[in-house]
């Protein structure tokens, strides 16, 4: 069936380009000032950790749910609600003059977090088949990119404006994204209907608490400490007793066949593995370049100069997300996943051997960049073709979700290695960062074995041979399009 749009297909783009920006900057922007809000919040180091987790917590919990709830209920709704959110959880964090405020409001913000699935859905259900792959790889590769530029844009605004316009500045990008998703996002074409099964979504966000809690903070308590330990298992128990439950309801939450299929677990294994590398040089790179000179290493950097050093990455990523679909088109979206990985393991690589120089993490920060944007833009096209559209935004949802999830690991595990090498008194010792940036570039050697076992398209992408458009209107788009099945 085909639909005649009034609405141009780049305003809406434009729209769902930027509430994925504004959410994946959330990700990252408050980590360079930590130490900033330990003295303006009267907390502790420990404490304050927990605007990071609160945030990831929620996001991980909230990503499936808002993209189930959106193919559901209709999803320009769902994505109203989610900026709305995210704006009401801005305005909370630029107010709190406590700690317990601010947890409390990253936890809001995290709804945010189904601005993803939400956006792969109605790109899905509004773009003509041959335009889906290319901008639903576009928007994946800003979603990696916001998280990059978060740290970029940092220093700059604080050193300007202090460190609460990085709530500011983001609510009131929200608040118009979300007026604008009203007006230039179209109702849902596709809807799955149903209701939402509460069971399932409750022990879904338990043995995500239980996982992501541990792997945050098993670098300060032990890997091996009753605590952690006991969060693992009660994340493997809570996490069968949500299979059960998923398998049971009359309406579940995530269809546990669909995760069966080839294309999308294949998928999610290769966001698991790139998500843990790209959390974890995100983390400890500027932490690396803003250690004193004295240490033996490090540039002893400003938070703008990390930054800075970082923003490579966000170009190249952007760039490479641009190029991946008309790529994909060419050799077939799997070997623009696997040249992906490769790529971003041989620039972790470089950064292990050659970092004594700052023209050398130039280097390695472009060229993580064009590996990721690669990987995450072609990676969730596949997946969104390999399902029904009524699947689209869960699918995509729980493939954001798994990158999370990852990402946490890959950032317990770097910390691990990294605190393991501690100087007396001292920073950690250049050794921690070498093992870990090497231990990360063989995690993405390891995501390129994974994105050989994903399946191609059994039909191709149709190309841009859509009729042109009558004056004032956009071309129709068709509601049909090719699976991929296992």
């Amino acid at each position: 069936m085909n639909r005649t749009r009034r609405i141009p297909l780049n305003a809406t783009f434009a729209v769902l380009a930027a509430s994925v920006v504004v959410y994946t900057l959330m990700q990252s922007l408050l980590t360079p000032v930590l130490a900033t809000m330990v003295t303006e919040l009267h907390t502790t180091q420990g404490t304050v950790t927990w605007v990071l987790t609160a945030y990831l917590l929620s996001a991980s919990i909230f990503t499936p749910i808002m993209g189930r709830v959106g193919d559901m209920l209709g999803k320009r709704g769902v994505l109203v609600f989610t900026l709305l959110a995210l704006a009401l959880g801005s305005l909370l964090a630029a107010l709190a003059t406590n700690i317990t405020v601010m947890i409390i409001a990253r936890v809001v913000q995290g709804v945010g977090g189904g601005a993803l699935p939400l956006s792969f859905g109605i790109i899905r259900d509004e773009f003509p088949r041959g335009r889906v792959a290319g901008a639903v790889g576009l928007i994946a590769s800003l979603s990696a990119v916001g998280g990059g530029l978060g740290i970029v844009l940092a220093g700059p605004v604080v050193d300007a404006l202090g460190y609460r316009w990085l709530f500011w500045l983001p609510m009131i990008a929200t608040l118009g994204a979300a007026v604008a998703a009203h007006f230039t996002v179209p109702p849902s074409p596709v809807r799955s209907g149903g209701t939402v099964s509460w069971l399932p979504a409750g022990l879904l966000s338990a043995w995500l608490v239980c996982l992501l809690l541990a792997m945050n903070q098993a670098p300060a308590w032990g890997w091996g400490s009753p605590a952690v330990l006991g969060l693992l298992i009660g994340a493997l128990v809570l996490g069968g007793l949500w299979i059960r439950a998923e398998q049971r309801a009359a309406t579940p939450l995530i269809d546990l066949r669909m995760l069966r299929l080839t294309a999308v677990w294949t998928a999610n294994l290769v966001a698991l593995l790139t998500g843990a590398a790209m959390y974890a040089v995100f983390a400890f790179l500027p932490q690396f370049v803003q250690t004193s000179p004295a240490a033996g290493y490090g540039f002893g950097a400003s938070i703008a100069q990390a930054g800075l050093l970082l923003l490579p990455s966000s170009i190249t990523m952007f760039a490479a997300g641009v190029v991946a679909g008309r790529l994909a088109s060419i050799a077939g979206a799997k070997r623009v996943v696997v040249l992906g990985c490769l790529i971003g393991g041989a620039s972790l690589a470089l950064l292990a051997a050659a970092h004594e120089h700052t023209w050398q993490i130039y280097l390695s920060s472009a060229l993580i960049g064009v590996g990721l944007g690669l990987v995450f833009a072609a990676m969730s096209a596949l997946v969104v073709a390999a399902v029904p559209p009524s699947q689209t935004g869960v699918a995509s949802g729980m493939n954001a979700n798994i990158r999370t999830i990852g990402g946490s690991v890959g950032a317990a595990l770097m910390a691990s290695v990294v605190t393991s090498h501690v100087m007396p008194d001292g920073p950690p010792e250049e050794s921690g960062y070498t093992l870990g940036f090497a231990a990360m570039a063989v995690v993405l050697v390891l995501a390129a074995v994974a994105a050989l076992l994903i399946p191609e398209p059994a039909v191709p992408p149709a190309p841009e041979t859509e009729k042109p458009a009558a004056p004032g209107e956009e071309p129709s788009c068709a509601e049909t399009r090719p699976e991929i099945r296992s």
